[in-house]
């Protein structure tokens, strides 16, 4: 998308909305509040998949913590550590699968280990994302989930992970730092690739993608339906592409205020 900025969610067109086939999210202060997912941000969920819409989340979260999510959110799957990971139930089993090979993830946990030790050691006051048990392909910092972490020391941080050969982004809440050539987009059409047999590079306007972060620009660029969640603008400085559209509602409460024009579009279609 051009670097414009956003239009209100309010002037998406009805046409577009009506030919939405999916929803793809991030998950930290855009699908959640606090920490947690609200009541009305689950309701939109089970909304949209009543309505025959996949809801698809993508996260910078770990394998680990996104298992239960994965089990007990109504949604398609969850695709964990920007793009690595996804998750999906099949039948009453969930699968587990790696865009990377058991080789290089045991190749790059040595790696991982010394860059995160590296960080650790060289920019004062930084610490692991307490998320860190479950991850199997990153590593995360932790900027302002649990510690505060001022502006100067979070590009000190992605000086180090890329001086260490790593892929790196900010979140909302932490930083995280990888080996590999996946992110958010590869992990996108990975799973739909793999749920529904297409190529979401081919239907790109059919889908919305929804995020709060400056690690979400990727994704903004490539959807013509992008929506920022209103605390988007928490990092107005940062940002460099925004989406098409922001909500009026933050978090949670701006996924649902999506959902609801969704879906009304369809009603009235």
């Amino acid at each position: 998308m051009p670097d414009s900025r956003p239009l209100p969610l309010r002037r998406l067109p009805i046409a577009a909305a009506r030919g939405v086939r999916g929803v793809l999210t991030d998950i930290d202060d855009t699908l959640t509040t606090g920490g947690a997912i609200t009541p009305d941000a689950l309701q939109a969920l089970r909304s949209l998949r009543a309505a025959g819409l996949a809801v698809i989340a993508i996260t910078g979260r770990p394998m680990g913590w996104s298992e239960a999510f994965a089990r007990d959110w109504p949604i398609d799957a969850i695709v964990a550590e920007n793009g690595a990971v996804s998750l999906f139930r099949n039948g009453e089993e969930l699968r587990v699968e790696y865009a990377q090979d058991a080789a290089t993830r045991t190749a790059n946990a040595q790696r991982l280990r010394a860059a995160a030790k590296r960080v650790l050691r060289e920019v004062p006051g930084t610490v692991l994302a307490p998320d860190s048990a479950g991850r199997v392909t990153d590593i995360a910092i932790d900027h302002s989930e649990f510690a505060q972490l001022e502006a100067s020391r979070i590009e000190q941080v992605l000086r180090v992970m890329h001086d260490e050969g790593m892929n790196a982004s900010v979140s909302s809440i932490h930083i995280n730092g990888w080996y590999g050539s996946h992110d958010k987009l590869s992990g996108a059409r990975w799973i739909v690739r793999r749920l529904y047999a297409r190529d979401i590079a081919s239907e790109w306007s059919h889908w919305v993608y929804v995020g709060d972060s400056t690690n979400d620009q990727l994704m903004f660029e490539h959807f013509p339906l992008s929506v920022g969640v209103a605390n988007l603008m928490r990092f107005e400085a940062q940002l460099h592409t925004w989406p098409a559209y922001l909500t009026q509602q933050e978090r949670g409460a701006g996924f649902a205020e999506l959902a609801g024009q969704l879906l009304e579009a369809r009603r009235t279609g």
